[in-house]
């Protein structure tokens, strides 16, 4: 197997991860790997009555930086038009709010740490820049 693909791997086993970790702190799923022309959605989940978009970064190192600052304007944009798709596409969210979380996963996967960043960033973050 070649870098890109255990790279994907990772990614993927990430995501899963993440996943069962905001589940067992009461988030529910809604969807993953949303995916649309603006870009995708890592994973999309509700907590109440509140659409929940998670970014998931994963690194097994940490030594040029942490994963989630990674996440730059561009990215933030993205999201957010990818978001904007998902709620034209599932009208039944349209009226909810939205909150933008990022998880960030160090180290290796057997034994990670996770960490979540809730409301990372937000609307009004990306529109006044």
């Amino acid at each position: 197997m070649g870098p890109t693909a255990r790279h994907l791997q990772h990614g993927t086993a990430a995501e899963a991860l993440a996943a069962r970790y905001l589940a067992g702190q009461g988030l529910a799923p809604l969807a993953s790997n949303f995916r649309c022309r603006f870009g995708e959605l890592d994973l999309v989940m509700t907590e109440r009555k509140v659409l929940v978009v998670i970014e998931v970064r994963s690194r097994r190192r940490t030594n040029v930086a942490m994963p989630g600052a990674t996440i730059n304007r561009g990215k933030q944009r993205r999201l957010i038009g990818a978001t904007r798709f998902f709620l034209l596409r599932f009208r039944q969210f349209a009226e909810w709010p939205v909150r933008f979380d990022v998880v960030e996963i160090t180290g290796e996967l057997t034994g990670p740490v996770i960490r979540w960043s809730r409301a990372a960033f937000s609307l009004d973050d990306v529109a006044a820049r």
